[in-house]
């Protein structure tokens, strides 16, 4: 006898795919972030060191902004995921619900129905009454058509909203992976800008902090000019200019620390408006400005992929989270490759 194999579902195939296709992703960047970490050259020279660490801090930079965008995500996932398997388990307590009312049903119609109806007819007593069981006999069946139609919906239903909430946790669980990759790839990268240092003679090291102390310095020196913030705006970059010193720590978002991000989207909240928490999201976030536009309390996003952002500050100023080892403050907007500012 020839066996006849049914198809699979198509959503048991959807996430059969989405499955393989998170754990692919997963098994790339493990062995991305598990990959030793290049060592970095021996400077020359302490402006070359400057430079190593300047770049490496700058990946780390990066590194943290994806971490931030990964984390975000998580936190959505985490919440859609829980959705779904209570949405499962709620079906999963209707179908059950309809197998029994159809079991009801199947056992009335086995009492009333246990022989041939012609033979019901010819044996009855009471033809009236066995016309009235007649009757309420093609009434059951026509529940029992309906139950099993509620049936087979409801079963329909259920296997869609498993596959989702199946493909919904392999993607929350490569998710955590890459939050953990990234988490790594910054440490890495401030790991070894920390060597570079380690590496340079104490009046190097010395000569190094004297300029970067040189730059924190200079946070009290507010920018004067340029058109005011107004609004939300304002209240912002008021909220921004309080954290003034506070350093910069990968992953912060306030009180007490903040990276670029952290900064911008911690102030905003503090004028009772949610930004997104990434500098690539902030970016698309308002009505994009050029340079000559820009008014106090704009966003400003620096770098071809838009991996930081500070506030304008005025007299082309912009006030920030500059990188590890710094401190919230002001600086040049032409320290960096200005792209473009954000209106909120």
């Amino acid at each position: 006898m020839a066996s006849h194999r049914r198809p699979k579902p198509a959503s048991r195939t959807r996430v059969t795919v989405l499955t393989a296709t998170a754990a692919a992703a997963v098994a790339l960047s493990a062995q991305a972030a598990n990959a030793a970490p290049a060592k970095p050259s021996k400077p020359t020279s302490v402006k070359d060191a400057k430079a190593q660490v300047d770049a490496l801090y700058t990946q780390a930079e990066q590194a943290t902004e994806k971490y931030n965008g990964a984390n975000e995500k998580l936190k959505s996932l985490q919440t859609e995921a829980g959705t779904l398997q209570d949405q499962v388990a709620r079906q999963q307590q209707h179908l059950n619900t309809l197998r029994d009312s159809l079991g009801t049903i199947a056992a009335s119609q086995y009492r009333t129905g246990g022989i041939d109806p012609s033979l019901q007819l010819f044996l009855s007593s009471n033809p009236d009454s066995y016309l009235d069981q007649a009757t309420a006999l093609d009434q059951i069946s026509s529940l029992q058509a309906s139950a099993l139609q509620q049936l087979q919906d409801a079963k329909r239903t259920l296997d869609q909203e498993r596959a989702e909430a199946t493909a919904k946790l392999a993607e929350l669980q490569a998710t955590k992976t890459e939050l953990g990759n990234r988490k790594t790839e910054a440490k890495n990268k401030l790991a070894q800008a920390q060597a570079i240092l380690n590496s340079l003679t104490a009046a190097q090291r010395a000569q190094i902090a004297d300029d970067a102390a040189r730059a924190n310095r200079s946070t009290g020196r507010a920018p004067m000019g340029g058109s005011s913030a107004t609004g939300r705006a304002a209240e912002a970059f008021a909220a921004a200019k309080t954290k003034i010193g506070k350093p910069y720590v990968y992953g912060g978002s306030g009180p007490s620390s903040f990276d670029c991000s952290g900064l911008t989207s911690w102030a905003y909240r503090q004028a009772g408006v949610s930004i997104p928490r990434t500098a690539a999201e902030q970016a698309n976030a308002g009505t994009h400005l050029s340079k000559s536009q820009l008014a106090v309390g704009d966003l400003v996003i620096f770098y071809g992929d838009h991996h930081h952002v500070g506030f304008y500050a005025g007299d082309g100023m912009v006030l920030h989270a500059p990188k590890p080892g710094t401190v919230v403050r002001y600086e040049s907007i032409d320290n960096m490759p200005f792209q473009f500012g954000v209106r909120i």
